[in-house]
């Protein structure tokens, strides 16, 4: 079997950890590009690449790469998924994955006509835990799904030109730590929810600093998702059911959760290990593009970048 390339697309610092933490044991990591070369040679230098590449061209051209890894900002992102799908590479491309739905659409019908994998590195939808979880409430001993609470809570310094605050960079809350709360909530939906409500508090550059959503689906199931980039909050989430609740703790990458039944019993649930949470990425990335799994992922990653569309709608209405 031919042993699987990877490429990183952006050397900020998700890519320093995604190549420092690189477990080069199903697949390789052997280039990197930037817009300068000498950044890109710096970087190849301290994670021990054989390839640097001053262009995103001149890596897409390197045949001996097969999977594109996108660390660009959120703006950025569909216009080089789109590029990579069309040199013939696998794309793993950072959370969120596109700004749009129409965005991420035209990006899955390139993928599926050039018979590629397009995925985005969600840790969520990667970490054993969460299908663990998911194979616990497939088996009905929880009962229905009643409700979820999903906050996120991050302080960010109140520069207007750091890229959590410039709108020219897609910055906002939603579209960074709001990604991991809405895919939390949608993994436990049992079906697609709508925005039933969705209110906003922007920063002085416009992108949305604070929010709090209600999300509903024809099941009746609710979730509530608040953000804010001003604030701390435990990344605490909760998944109530009929006959108990789960809470998991710092959920964009746990290993464990906790399970309380209405009769006073508790379990303590746990798989994965939480420092391994880019591996699992890689890892599931290398089993898709072999056919040992399916692309499940891409499914709930649509569903969200829908929800993130709902919810600016709505605050476009209201603002």
């Amino acid at each position: 079997m031919i042993e699987l390339q990877w490429g990183i697309v952006g050397l900020g610092g998700i890519a320093h950890s995604f190549a420092e933490n690189f477990d080069q044991t199903t697949s390789k990591l052997t280039a990197c590009a930037s817009r300068t070369l000498e950044k890109a040679e710096e970087f190849a230098r301290q994670y021990n690449l054989p390839k640097a590449y001053g262009s995103y061209d001149e890596l897409l051209a390197d045949d001996d790469i097969s999977i594109i890894y996108i660390a660009v900002p959120n703006r950025q992102h569909h216009q080089h998924i789109i590029q990579a799908l069309e040199a013939g590479k696998h794309v793993l491309c950072e959370k969120a994955i596109t700004m749009t739905l129409a965005e991420l659409q035209s990006a899955i019908e390139l993928a599926e006509q050039k018979q590629l994998i397009l995925a985005e590195a969600m840790t969520i939808f990667n970490m054993p835990l969460y299908h663990e979880l998911h194979a616990l409430m497939d088996s009905g001993r929880l009962g229905d799904l009643k409700m979820i609470q999903a906050p996120f809570g991050s302080y960010k310094d109140p520069d207007p030109t750091n890229r959590f605050f410039n709108p020219e960079l897609a910055g906002g809350a939603l579209l960074d730590i709001g990604t991991y709360a809405v895919s939390f909530a949608r993994w436990f939906l049992s079906e697609q929810p709508e925005v039933i409500a969705s209110t906003m508090i922007p920063f002085s550059t416009g992108v949305d600093e604070q929010s709090v959503t209600i999300l509903r689906n024809e099941k009746n199931e609710l979730a509530t998702v608040s953000l804010t980039f001003q604030a701390k909050m435990p990344k605490k989430g909760i998944v109530a059911f009929e006959n108990g609740y789960l809470t998991i703790d710092e959920y964009p990458r746990a290993d464990k959760a906790e399970l309380f039944f209405n009769d006073g019993t508790t379990e303590l649930i746990e798989s994965g290990f939480s420092g391994n949470a880019m591996n699992y990425e890689i890892e599931n990335m290398v089993k898709m593009i072999q056919g040992e799994l399916p692309n499940k992922s891409l499914f709930f990653t649509k569903d969200v970048i829908d929800i993130l569309d709902q919810m600016q709608q709505k605050w476009q209405r209201t603002q």
